[in-house]
């Protein structure tokens, strides 16, 4: 069993993917900026995140590092750049650093924004092209490992990320221009009996492979106890565009798809930038190098359905560690 670090492990990806890490037997240790408001499944250690030396102190003993924390203020991001660099860039190099010293591996929550949107399910030798300031910063995130950790590193790419929080007691974001809660939002609209407005037109991400935060999880303990480096795309099988997607859930789910609408986002939904028009990611080397079976669109969103259901995480690959 391996004992891993994880910053971001009080958000939605960062959260599964700590607990999924718990629940294979690994220990896990969040680290924090500052205690959290509620008891948490795993241990926090309050950490200065601006300071390598604070994070090579907090990680020693660590096999690895899982460095999923995010700045999501875009707008704050735009106007800031020297705020969003730091948060982005700055921050992995010092989770990085701090790895390097510690001689623990070093994983790197990424995104298919890294793409220009003009592919379709690109493989992981793709180092991309971002359109955005979002993507550019996580592009140079991914550049960060590629060139102080060459033979050690992850880059885990994610996309379309369904699932249920971890760590908040509160319902479902409402949906964005990309895929992110888009899938729990649209459940939470029509079992409550409202319409659903899945954004169109020119301003949104209009495909993408969903993937499920439980099922990132799954895969990322087997990174860690297989001390697997490179690039990997964590998500399902299957491109889907939106409105396909929407009436899948409602097939999965069970609910009206003539509650289903179609317009452009508002105006206050929309993102401060372009938008990648296809992020949909090949997992086909990721598979092979894992060993992972099946995950098809249909299985995730039978996984989400239950993990809705029950408030309880389930992911399709079981934990290497238990094997």
């Amino acid at each position: 069993m391996a004992k891993v670090a994880v910053t971001g492990s009080n958000g939605f990806v960062g959260g599964n993917i700590a607990n999924m890490l718990l629940a294979a037997g690994h220990e896990v240790l969040g680290l924090v900026r500052s205690e959290a408001t509620k008891p948490l499944p795993w241990k926090t250690l309050v950490t200065d995140l601006s300071s390598t030396q604070s994070l090579t102190e907090a990680t020693r003993g660590c096999d690895a590092i899982v460095h999923s924390g995010i700045a999501n203020d875009f707008n704050k991001l735009q106007q800031n750049r020297s705020y969003a660099y730091d948060s982005f860039v700055g921050l992995t190099q010092r989770v990085t650093h701090a790895a390097n010293k510690n001689s623990a591996q070093v994983i790197y929550i990424s995104t298919g924004w890294v793409m220009d949107g003009t592919g379709h399910m690109v493989p992981e030798s793709d180092t991309g092209n971002p359109v955005n300031f979002y993507g550019v910063l996580k592009s140079l995130g991914e550049q960060v490992i590629r060139d102080l950790a060459p033979e050690t590193g992850v880059i885990a790419r994610v996309d379309g990320v369904m699932g249920i929080h971890q760590t908040l007691e509160v319902g479902p974001r409402t949906q964005d221009v990309g895929f992110g809660y888009f899938a729990s939002a649209l459940v939470a609209d029509l079992k409550a009996g409202k319409t659903f407005t899945v954004f169109g037109g020119e301003l949104v991400n209009k495909v993408t492979a969903p993937s499920l935060a439980s099922e990132i999880g799954a895969q990322i303990e087997r990174i860690v106890s297989r001390k697997a480096s490179g690039t990997f795309h964590l998500v399902g099988d299957d491109a889907i565009n939106r409105m396909d997607y929407a009436r899948l859930i409602c097939e999965i789910f069970e609910l009206d798809q003539s509650l289903l609408r179609e317009a452009e986002p508002p105006l206050a939904d929309q993102f401060p930038g372009n938008v990648p028009v296809d992020t949909s990611l090949s997992n086909l080397v990721t598979k092979k190098a894992l060993g992972l079976g099946a995950t098809s669109l249909k299985d995730l969103l039978i996984a989400l359905r239950t993990e809705i259901d029950t408030g309880k995480i389930t992911a399709i690959t079981k934990p290497e560690a238990l094997q």
